[in-house]
């Protein structure tokens, strides 16, 4: 059995799409809220912030209602094309409702604005989890790690491709002196993008097809499925062991999203505080780290094939751990901005990939095929509630200990997912040792 490196890929283009539109979405949706509807920074992020708040409640939701979905089509393919085209067609207004709100000033535009942002978000929220579902549904378990490189991957590169975009069309040359900028051409291409994708993953993967072959392995291989039937009642359950994996790994997840989180939130703030960096020489240093993650992704696959998922994750939890206890070391050392913190930065974003690959392919290792978008839910619901939370927190401890605290409490929170992740005996697995690309076959 060889990982198919090209269907993946094409599956990959449901993430693709929709990286690329959170990458506009985060990018852009605060400059009209504070430079064309003038809404202060408080209310303005409240508004950010929903679309963390709705993922709590609608990823589990939709993804455990894909489960339930019987159609010619598949179980994820409805929801991926009926959420693209719902927020396909809520996003184009956006733009168009900010320019004449910059025209007329009209409350009732922002209320209108605001409606239909909620309407994008619900939308978007509709396919998430299925989208992410549709690798799993579709690779064996063996091969999942690597498969997840490469969705991630491809994730990476439509937030990379968008910003490519946004660089060319609205560098300071064409902004320059504009009293307002027009972003519907922006909105028009990612909605473009997004069509495109999802057209390519529409005609390309034949899910109940591919659905019904991993069936097949997954009735071969017994001794991979981890459920069990309730004796009493006749349906599969986890078994008691492999709940409390499954537990702490959620738990685990939890914690190094707080940690992640606080430092992506808070970094641009905390680097010209404490280390007298400009906005640029911090936002370089962002861009540094997840080059260093894109650039792991796949040989983070082909490790986890040869040494497992679990000691993969621990080895990105030292990685990341490190690097924050590092920059707290940095900054009472009164060190200030250096070369020295791209290299630890490469390194942050190396151990954020050896988790981020494989924690969703250690969740959904352990429930049976039918329940995938259930799982996937599951993996959203805690990495999100700690995207939620975290920033709030962080924030407080900032404003009111110190600015210091900020990488002594990424710090302490990845280093309780490490203590975490020793409970977690489930939900691994190794392929034969091989090396460099034969690490994605096995025998």
């Amino acid at each position: 059995m060889k990982l198919n490196v090209r269907r993946t890929v094409l599956i990959g283009f449901a993430f693709f799409s929709i990286c690329a539109f959170w990458q506009m979405y985060n990018s852009v949706i605060p400059l009209m809220l504070t430079n064309t509807f003038h809404l202060d920074e408080t209310f303005s992020g409240m508004i950010m912030a929903a679309d963390n708040v709705l993922a709590l409640f609608l990823l589990p939701f939709f993804g455990s209602l894909s489960d339930r979905c019987h159609s010619r089509l598949g179980r994820r393919m409805p929801f991926i094309l009926v959420g693209t085209a719902l927020a396909v067609v809520g996003m184009i207004f956006l733009p168009i409702i900010d320019n004449a709100y910059y025209a007329d000033g009209s409350g009732a535009l922002l209320a209108a604005f605001i409606g239909v942002l909620l309407f994008v978000l619900v939308a978007m929220g509709t396919y998430r989890s299925p989208a992410v579902a549709l690798m799993p549904d579709c690779t064996p378990k063996p091969l999942r790690s690597p498969a997840n490189a490469i969705i991630n991957l491809m994730g990476a590169v439509g937030g990379i491709i968008y910003l490519g975009i946004a660089s060319v069309l609205y560098n300071k040359g064409r902004t320059a002196g504009l009293d307002h900028v027009d972003y519907l051409p922006l909105f028009v291409i990612v909605a473009a993008i997004m069509v495109v994708s999802v057209a390519i993953v529409f005609l390309t993967v034949k899910e109940p097809k591919l659905e019904a072959e991993v069936a097949a392995y997954e009735a071969k291989h017994p001794e991979e499925n981890l459920v069990e039937k309730d004796a009493a009642t006749g349906k599969e359950v986890l078994p008691a062991p492999v709940r409390r994996s499954l537990g702490f790994l959620l738990a685990s997840i939890a914690l190094w999203f707080i940690g992640y989180n606080a430092m992506e939130t808070w970094f641009t703030t905390y680097a010209q505080a404490e280390w007298g960096m400009a906005l640029g020489e911090a936002s370089r240093c962002l861009i540094v780290a997840n080059v260093g993650a894109i650039v792991s992704y796949i040989p983070v696959g082909a490790i986890a094939s040869r040494v497992g998922r679990k000691r993969t994750i621990q080895g990105g939890i030292v990685l990341l751990g490190g690097g924050f206890a590092f920059c707290a070391a940095w900054t009472f050392a009164g060190m200030g901005f250096s070369p020295v913190l791209y290299v630890v930065m490469i390194v942050l974003g190396m151990g954020w990939a050896g988790i981020n690959v494989n924690s969703l392919p250690m969740v959904v290792e352990m429930c049976k095929g039918s329940d995938t978008g259930k799982f996937t839910g599951l993996y959203y619901t805690f990495s999100m509630a700690a995207q939620t939370v975290t920033p709030i927190a962080a924030g407080w401890l900032m404003h009111n200990v110190s600015y210091r605290s900020l990488f002594i409490y990424a710090t302490v929170f990845v280093a309780a997912s490490f203590v975490t992740m020793l409970f977690v005996h489930h939900g691994d697995s190794k392929l034969v040792e091989k090396r460099g690309l034969e690490a994605f076959d096995t025998d």
